[in-house]
């Protein structure tokens, strides 16, 4: 029987923190620079929209942070342990979200 392919979590790392890097430029150098019309009739919604913008912004680099973390654990020789019970995570849901930092039961309790 043949082993099983190894992933590259590095890899997925990495793309995923060019991803999200990418996302954020496109939002512009911080959501708190986006620029609006002043004169738009409908502030409300301006301010709505960029109550949403801000907020995924902050969800992107949020995102990052835990990427660039697990970038970390990899270079430490930690990563694919659950921070909160220590047992291995299942290489399955590395490879669907390589930056989590919890096995499937710890997840679930948070």
């Amino acid at each position: 029987m043949a082993d099983a392919p190894t992933v590259d979590y590095r890899a997925l790392l990495e793309e995923e923190k060019r991803d999200l890097e990418a996302k954020l430029a496109e939002l512009g150098p911080g959501s708190h620079s986006l620029t609006y019309d002043p004169n738009f009739a409908d502030s409300s919604q301006v301010t709505a929209e960029r109550g949403e913008v801000e907020a995924l912004a902050a969800k992107l680099r949020e995102t990052l942070e835990e990427v660039q973390e697990a970038l970390g654990k990899l270079a430490g020789g930690s990563y694919g342990t659950c921070e909160s019970c220590g047992q291995p995570i299942a290489p399955v849901r590395l490879e669907a979200m390589p930056a989590t930092r919890y096995c499937i039961n710890c997840a679930s309790k948070h």
